[in-house]
């Protein structure tokens, strides 16, 4: 007999920019993995910062600092402590001895996995109780004090992703001066973003969209 994976379902409520309850959905946790993988979550997130990293750190070697590689003087007879050519790292304008080199620090992971990870990272901020849903964020013109209200109406008071579905300029400035708050479209999560803050607020739309998405990738 074959055991099937059952998974729970979450009510998730929708607001208006009033904060007050209008729609709610129901999500079933299969939808993203049904669990949350931490160990590939940690992965990804890994992944992501080490991509970010330039890597253009770099020193001068021996090889590398002008100067003759003739030994000063003789070894022994001089009186002085043996030494050698002026390109050394005990002397003055000399190389380092371990120098730096630029070096690329990225990682790789496949797309199934970023997925997955991505998944998982959404999956916790669900059962935890950090995601909010806005029947829409449309504004007539750029406005920071208007969206900085939406926020505190719906008791957003940290740091927050606002996930949108397709590109909006008005909204884009109205929240770039607000300290802590990100916009991306809902095409371009990634597990580090999703995990870098505490809240995220979806569009409908945008969470919808997420969701049919996910079910057209399982089939």
């Amino acid at each position: 007999m074959r055991l099937e994976a059952r998974y729970g379902m979450i009510d998730l409520a929708v607001y208006n920019r009033d904060g007050q309850e209008v729609d709610s959905l129901e999500v079933d946790e299969s939808v993203f993995g049904g669990e949350v993988r931490y160990a590939l979550l940690k992965q990804a997130i890994v992944m992501y910062h080490a991509n970010r990293r330039v890597g253009t750190a770099a020193t001068k070697g021996r090889s590398e600092v002008v100067g003759s590689g003739k030994k000063l003087f003789k070894q022994k007879g001089t009186g002085n402590a043996r030494v050698g050519n002026r390109r050394t790292g005990k002397r003055v304008g000399g190389g380092v001895t371990f120098a730096k080199v630029a070096r690329d620090f990225g990682k790789h992971m496949p797309k199934k996995q970023r997925r997955l990870a991505r998944d998982s990272a959404i999956l916790a901020k669900l059962l935890s109780d950090n995601v909010v849903v806005v029947d829409e964020l449309s504004f007539e013109k750029p406005r920071t004090r208007d969206f900085a209200g939406i926020l505190g109406n719906l008791k957003i008071d940290r740091s927050c992703l606002v996930t949108i579905s397709g590109a909006d300029d008005n909204l884009y400035k109205s929240a770039r001066n607000i300290p802590a708050v990100s916009v991306v479209l809902v095409g371009e999560l990634n597990a580090a973003d999703v995990c870098g803050c505490h809240k995220m607020l979806f569009t409908k739309e945008a969470f919808l969209s997420l969701l049919n998405r996910e079910r057209a990738s399982e089939n």
